[in-house]
């Protein structure tokens, strides 16, 4: 725990600096005065609207959870679900494995079995951003081969994923490695899961739900640049939004650190807005959505510990 403390202590204070550098790149007084142009009475509303991005994925960690039969009471299962906000911050944000060891430590539920859900979780929430991306890049001319071949990266990966032939090839490998060997059980385990969660049915019903949440940040992102521009459209920001996030995503930098950032300004920029204005937008909607829900990850997380006691991963039980 105290190198999981470190590790998300040095995320922010990198994010803090790159907020920084980004403040004094845009000319720091013309950056207040676009704060000061902000209606920050909207702000409730925009937080209101990340919320609800994650009650809608709440509801398909849930629907996840059933299809492999792991039962949680619904407290606890709201606990896990939002502590692994915390690990937002993550590469790829696949630091939420984090939320099957919170899964084990309540019921003793096996990680091999767990692990697949947030896989799926993620994997469901690019290919949904992805399709967001694509079709925006499509009616506004912007990143088109760049959203295609990231949506069709990610089909190929399920595919490949849960096709059992390779699987069974893949087992037969480690099982000449000698420290693997023993492990084949828990590989085998992690396919079932994983096969089962992305077939065509639960993945297309994900699928469906994660542009549905993913819908209400997109909102919100367009409700931070309606105060800056009456030209930029919520089809234009949903576009902006998804594409952005997905690049942030798929460069594997904790939370897309820099990389979403810069994606926003130059999009923003492009889109005729000041340098100043675009910084604004950018890091109001990263404090709105990121930073809101790694703040919403700690809270859960200290509730979770109150609960069950702080967890020490050297002494847990590992798979």
């Amino acid at each position: 725990m105290k190198f999981l403390k470190k590790k998300i202590f040095i995320i922010i204070l990198i994010a803090g600096l790159l907020y920084l550098s980004f403040s004094v790149y845009s000319d720091f007084d013309l950056l207040i005065l676009s704060f000061k142009n902000f209606n920050f009475s909207l702000l409730p509303l925009i937080l209101l609207l990340s919320l609800f991005n994650y009650l809608v994925r709440f509801f398909k960690w849930s629907y996840y959870l059933k299809i492999i039969n792991v039962n949680l009471n619904y407290i606890d299962s709201v606990m896990i679900f939002l502590s692994g906000f915390l690990m937002s911050i993550t590469p790829g944000k696949f630091g939420e494995i984090f939320k099957s060891y919170l899964i084990k430590k309540i019921n003793g539920t096996s990680i091999s079995k767990t692990a697949p859900v947030v896989f799926a979780e993620r994997i469901t929430d690019f290919l949904s951003l992805a399709v967001l991306a694509l079709i925006g890049s499509y009616f506004f001319d912007y990143g088109f081969i760049i959203s295609i071949v990231m949506t069709l990266c990610l089909i190929t990966a399920i595919i490949l994923i849960t096709n059992k032939n390779i699987f069974n090839l893949f087992l037969i490998s480690i099982s000449k490695i000698k420290f693997l060997k023993g492990k084949t059980s828990k590989f085998q385990q992690l396919f079932e899961s994983t096969e089962i969660l992305l077939k065509i049915k639960p993945l297309s019903f994900a699928l469906v739900i994660s542009i549905v949440s993913w819908g209400f940040e997109c909102f919100g992102y367009f409700l931070v640049i309606s105060n800056f521009s009456n030209e930029i459209g919520l089809i234009w920001s949903a576009f902006s939004y998804s594409f952005s996030t997905i690049v942030g995503a798929i460069s594997m930098l904790p939370g897309g650190l820099g990389i979403t950032e810069g994606s926003f300004l130059l999009m923003l920029k492009n889109s005729g807005l000041k340098l100043s204005d675009s910084t604004a937008i950018t890091l109001i909607t990263r404090v709105s959505t990121l930073w809101f829900a790694v703040i919403i990850g700690m809270i859960a997380f200290l509730l979770f510990n109150l609960k069950y006691g702080e967890l020490n991963f050297d002494k847990e039980n590992r798979d």
